[in-house]
């Protein structure tokens, strides 16, 4: 192992590192732990960079900047590379690694979604990796047997141990998986994950790390920081304000109960989770997927009616294109009305709608509350194509859309007002997703099933799709006996619906039909 380095670059100004590296290189979920809390466990590891600039020692101060909420310490075991690493195997990776010690990879998840996992600023900003007090050697521990522990004003957060059954993946797997892209140099940081119990801290909170081999006896001493707030002041003209939601507070604090947000009941999680689509037990089969596709909105409505419920229709709505057939499960987006102070807080960035047209799942319906009001666009081709991209099944929206015919050629189904060529924020704010909506007048939850044709759009509750659809596929093959009925001249009294000898005649034909 190398581990010669200069007294110069040892300084002070590198801490306890060999010198100061050159890339510091994170994983997002390492941790089975860190993975049961989030509810999402990666197959493969997940990475971004973090800025030599964020380094700082034990003993210095993280700043919180004026005007934002949620900085969430991550306590981490950090590998130092102590010899180059390029395509090494993984048996081999970790004796490229020279150093293990404490780390804390601190956010700020006010600025998370506006980075779209890249974390270059709720993660990059000056102090916001601290590392040490100490260095251990790397050869001397068992990489299956490092220890993590963090404190918040001395009483204890988090806690677990490297063996194979706590990681998703093992600490040596990314020095390897690494190495395939890039060189790993000396000095080079990367930072492994951090279990459950990552949550926020304030000013006057003070936070500690300790990396140990407790079989050995070893450890990185403790990593001190402490929480002040600092002044700050972001430009809305050079970039994105800081803007967190119930969703950010959520995973920020590590559960709605720790973020003082209403505990949601099973039934609703669904709705409740902006990353999630519906679960698979309720994706549509195939059987039902076709006949619903198959069959018209209007014998879908009177089903619906025959069953006592009769504000199903997302009114006002038609296709773009004239013979479009719709049909998937709701995903939901809700525009306020415009307000200018709201519109500077919620509109600009990496807002409710744009994170919405990202996180739209293949078979999903985008339905847009925009209150009746077609005064402004409320997507546009850009959107579109993010969708169609996605695999969306179609958009509704009781607003306008602009680039109507960009989006009409990018060949996504959409159901509109109608077009309008102004930009959001004339009349809507976008503010929050995947919550129940009232769209055209219709409430739709996430997850019921949208059905749309050049009749309009409709509103099935996906617990009573299966029986709606089948009743209604069942009049469709009726109605269309009565046609031809109709078409060779009988008159209407008594065939439609069919009573007394038609009804045996057609009956007759059914079960002639069906093998009966």
């Amino acid at each position: 192992m190398n581990t010669e380095f200069t007294e110069a670059e040892n300084s002070a100004a590198f801490g306890p590192l060999p010198t100061r590296p050159g890339k510091i290189i994170a994983i997002h979920v390492a941790y089975e732990s860190r993975a049961a809390q989030r509810g999402r466990r990666p197959e493969k590891p997940s990475y971004f960079l973090k800025t030599s600039s964020s380094l700082s020692w034990s003993g210095d101060v993280i700043a919180r900047p004026a005007g934002t909420e949620l900085l969430a310490f991550e306590g981490e075991i950090a590998l130092i590379i102590g010899r180059t690493a390029r395509n090494v195997s993984l048996d081999e990776a970790w004796g490229h690694v020279g150093w293990v010690t404490a780390s804390n990879d601190f956010g700020i998840y006010d600025f998370r979604a506006a980075d779209k996992g890249s974390n270059v600023r709720s993660k990059g900003r000056d102090g916001y990796t601290p590392v040490g007090p100490s260095l251990i050697d790397a050869q001397s521990v068992d990489p299956n047997n490092l220890r993590v522990r963090t404190w918040v004003n001395g009483a204890i957060a988090q806690e677990d141990v490297t063996r194979p059954e706590n990681m998703i993946f093992p600490l040596a797997q990314f020095v390897a998986d690494l190495s395939q892209h890039m060189t790993l140099e000396v000095g080079d940081v990367i930072l492994t994950g951090t279990p459950a119990g990552s949550s926020v801290v304030v000013p006057g909170d003070v936070v500690e790390v300790e990396v140990d081999a407790p079989d050995l006896g070893l450890s990185s001493g403790k990593l001190v920081t402490a929480v002040v707030e600092a002044p700050a002041q972001f430009d809305e003209s050079l970039g994105n304000l800081p803007l967190v939601d119930d969703k950010q507070r959520e995973e920020a604090w590590g559960s709605r109960e720790a973020a003082g947000l209403p505990v949601v009941a099973a039934a609703d999680e669904t709705s409740a989770d902006q990353e999630t689509a519906a679960s698979a037990e309720d994706a549509l089969s195939p059987e039902i997927l076709e006949k619903l596709k198959s069959t018209p909105t209007a014998g879908l409505s009177a089903q619906l009616r025959a069953r006592g419920l009769n504000q199903v229709v997302i009114e006002g709505v038609r296709p773009l294109t004239p013979g479009t057939k719709l049909v998937g499960l709701a995903k939901t987006l809700r525009f306020l009305p415009g307000r200018e102070d709201l519109f500077k807080s919620h509109g600009g960035g990496y807002n409710a709608q744009m994170r919405a047209f990202d996180a739209v799942k293949p078979g999903e319906v985008l339905v847009i509350e925009a209150r009746n009001e077609s005064g402004s666009g409320t997507l546009g081709d850009i959107l579109a194509i993010r969708a169609k991209f996605n695999g969306a099944a179609g958009v509704v929206t009781d607003g306008g859309v602009r680039d109507v015919a960009a989006v009409t050629e990018i060949g996504l189904p959409v159901f509109t007002r109608g077009a309008h060529p102004a930009v959001l924020g004339r009349k809507h704010v976008p503010w929050d997703y995947d919550i129940a909506i009232a769209c055209g007048n219709a409430t739709v939850v996430p997850g019921d099933v949208i059905v749309g044709d050049d009749d309009g759009v409709i509103v099935i509750p996906r617990g009573m799709v299966e029986e709606v659809v089948e009743a209604a596929h069942a009049k469709e093959f009726e109605d269309a006996w009565v046609a031809e009925r109709v078409a060779e001249g009988h008159p209407v009294d008594g065939l439609f619906p069919p009573t007394g000898e038609w009804k045996a005649q057609f009956e007759a034909y059914r079960d002639q039909q069906s093998g009966n």
